[in-house]
């Protein structure tokens, strides 16, 4: 055990001699649920306080009723004259020289909508403008079964009454859904520099030979790796959920209809629930940079196997996966959180499942790592 201790205090003090190094995993943890509040108080600000869409609209003189609802709704005609500085959509409404006729004869009025579909920056005005036009057209059409006596409600089939039992905490899942993969993948990213930097850095430089030619086990050599990589693992999860309770406080969420609230409850979970997580993060990638010859290769294999997390995080998150994924590492633990962040009851079962094939495979890649140190071709990268 004191062998164990000081190896793992040696990786430790290492790592804290390269701060550089050791910050470039944690800036993520630290970084992220700040850039992720900045952008939903943009798109909160954008959704409840659209900005006047300014486009040309020929021929307005023959529309002037619709060219009015059309300014109502914030859609208004520009007007460079008055305001050189004013900034004009590419979008062109031409009203038809018929227009005012056939409204007067009850026959469908042309309105032509001129503008790229292709740029994606003018896709949102496009929408916002069909929208408005759809509505105006079904007010104009009740109006005129009004005029002829006819209620518009005879129109209506069927009457869809949507009773939401969802609660302000719950309709803020699909963001926490995002947050919380956010806080598993900074376990893995939080682990990657420290992962490569003990195994293949070491060997770069010589020193893990040294290591293996003292006193210790082969076993004791990676636990200490393994116990070092996961405490990093751990901080940068601890540093996210610190960050991000107090971040999304900041973030106006009532004005969407919902709240998000990053309980002191919920931090516990995700740390218990994260240890397991930590545990697999530091074995698997301690496995594959041991398996690379040299730094760089280990960054690029890391960069491709981060791929697997992060695909079974995106389809619990967006619950894209089939049921049996609920059962398996990383989806199982994220979809249980999802579940409490929702009020719904904790799948204890699939959890516990989820989180013993995380410490199994955990084990399994230790194991492996052990035997692969045995081997001169590993230790000295032949």
């Amino acid at each position: 055990m004191n062998k164990l201790i000081a190896m793992v205090r040696k990786e430790l003090i290492d790592a804290a001699r390269d701060k550089r190094s050791v910050m470039a995993g944690l800036y993520y943890a630290i970084g992220t649920p700040l850039i992720m509040c900045g952008m939903f108080m943009v798109l909160i600000n954008q959704l409840t306080s659209p900005e006047d869409l300014n486009i040309t609209i020929n021929k307005a003189e023959n529309a002037p009723d619709l060219v009015r609802y059309l300014s109502r709704k914030g859609i208004n005609q520009a007007d460079l004259t008055a305001k050189p500085d004013t900034d004009v959509k590419a979008i062109t409404l031409t009203i038809t020289e018929d227009y005012a006729a056939n409204m007067a004869k009850a026959k469908p009025a042309e309105v032509i909508i001129l503008a790229d579909n292709s740029d994606e920056k003018l896709q949102k005005s496009i929408r916002r403008l069909q929208q408005e036009l759809q509505t105006y057209s079904a007010e104009m059409g009740s109006l005129r079964l009004i005029a002829r006596g006819i209620n518009p409600q005879v129109m209506q089939s069927l009457k869809v009454d949507m009773q939401d039992q969802s609660t302000p905490d719950s309709k803020g899942g699909m963001i926490l859904g995002i947050a919380i993969f956010t806080m598993i993948y900074s376990v893995f990213i939080s682990a990657m520099n420290l992962a490569i930097d003990t195994s293949a850095g070491e060997r770069e430089r010589n020193s893990l030979a040294l290591m293996l030619s003292h006193p210790i086990s082969t076993r004791q050599l990676v636990l200490g790796k393994v116990i070092a990589v996961t405490l990093f693992a751990l901080l940068g999860l601890m540093l996210i959920l610190l960050i991000s309770k107090i971040a999304y406080t900041f973030v106006p969420w009532q004005e969407l209809g919902f709240s998000i609230n990053i309980s002191t409850d919920f931090m516990k979970l995700m740390f218990v629930i994260g240890i397991p997580v930590a545990l697999l993060a530091s074995t698997l990638q301690l496995f594959v940079s041991f398996m690379a010859k040299s730094f760089k290769e280990a960054q690029s294999y890391l960069t491709m196997v981060l791929f697997v997390p992060i695909a079974l995080s995106m389809a619990a998150s967006y619950n894209i996966a089939p049921d049996m994924l609920q059962w398996i590492p990383v989806s199982g633990q994220q979809q249980a959180l999802m579940d409490f962040i929702k009020g719904k009851e904790i799948p204890m079962l699939q959890l516990a499942v989820s989180s013993i094939m995380t410490i199994v495979i955990s084990l399994g890649l230790m194991f492996g790592m052990e035997k692969m140190l045995k081997s001169e071709k590993v230790v000295f990268g032949l």
